[in-house]
């Protein structure tokens, strides 16, 4: 009888134990998220000092790792397509033109998690991405076109607001903002981000076009001149009615491109 309460006690204090450990697991996990945590052998570095202290970074990475044809999504250069992307991603996670790339190659196949060649699902470059530079704009509008491309848009609206919270005066970003207002059917929030990056020189007509055609646009909501400073373009956008690198899906409401703050360097 003794042996067996010496057991039971036994068994007791290893439950105890488990049970006392979960909190610290059940934290280690949440400290280690599903999409992995951001420490790299080679990194990471931030893509915004791109062209000043880690310049030379992003020459080495993207003349390896980010050619013209993995920038365009056509094949791998030191590995698969989805391993250079990876790499270069890991990297220098809030890189625009790679996860502009994630976006146009995912959305050839919308039902494969990955990347050709890749083992990371897609969303995680966008999730690492805003966990590495919660504080770049860019970064989240890529995150919000991506949501976008893919139908959420409910989803989307949070990284399309914390965008235009900490980069007001960016007519795409305001743009974007627009579109997902009015996906949503929110005409007199859609229209009041649209009179803004129009106000600041966004020029492609297809959201304007929209709202007129539903009878909602309202130049009353435009705000003074005054208030609309316009940002120096850092490239042309695509056209109407074109697919947009940031969003692929051919349709006259494609968000355009997030607007990198560094050149890219290297190339």
């Amino acid at each position: 009888m003794k042996h067996k309460q010496r057991i039971l006690a036994a068994g007791l204090l290893a439950v105890a134990a488990a049970a006392a450990a979960l909190p610290a697991r059940a934290a280690e996990r949440k400290a280690t998220p599903f999409c992995g945590n951001l420490a790299n052998a080679y990194g990471p570095y931030d893509y915004r000092k791109g062209t000043t202290e880690f310049a030379h970074h992003l020459k080495l990475v993207e003349g390896a790792h980010f050619t013209d044809e993995v920038e365009n999504g056509i094949k791998g250069n030191a590995s698969t397509l989805g391993g250079d992307i990876d790499y270069t991603l890991r990297a220098f996670p809030n890189h625009p033109g790679a996860l502009n790339t994630v976006i146009r190659v995912a959305a050839r196949n919308p039902k494969n998690l990955y990347l050709p060649g890749g083992n990371r699902p897609v969303e995680c470059f966008f999730d690492r991405a805003v966990r590495f530079a919660p504080d770049d704009p860019a970064a989240h509008t890529l995150y919000g076109s991506y949501l976008l491309s893919v139908g959420r848009e409910a989803d989307a609206r949070p990284h399309y607001l914390m965008a235009v919270e900490l980069d007001p005066d960016n007519p795409s970003t305001n743009y974007n903002m627009g579109l997902v207002y009015f996906k949503n059917k929110d005409m007199v929030n859609a229209n009041k981000y649209a009179q803004k990056a129009y106000a600041l020189g966004f020029p492609l007509p297809g959201l304007k076009n929209m709202l007129v055609q539903a009878g909602k646009w309202d130049v009353s909501a435009a705000p003074p001149p005054e208030a609309a400073r316009k940002k120096p373009a850092d490239g042309e956008p695509a056209e109407a009615g074109e697919a947009a690198p940031a969003a692929p899906a051919a349709s006259q409401d494609a968000p355009p491109p997030a607007k990198p703050d560094a050149g890219t360097a290297g190339r």
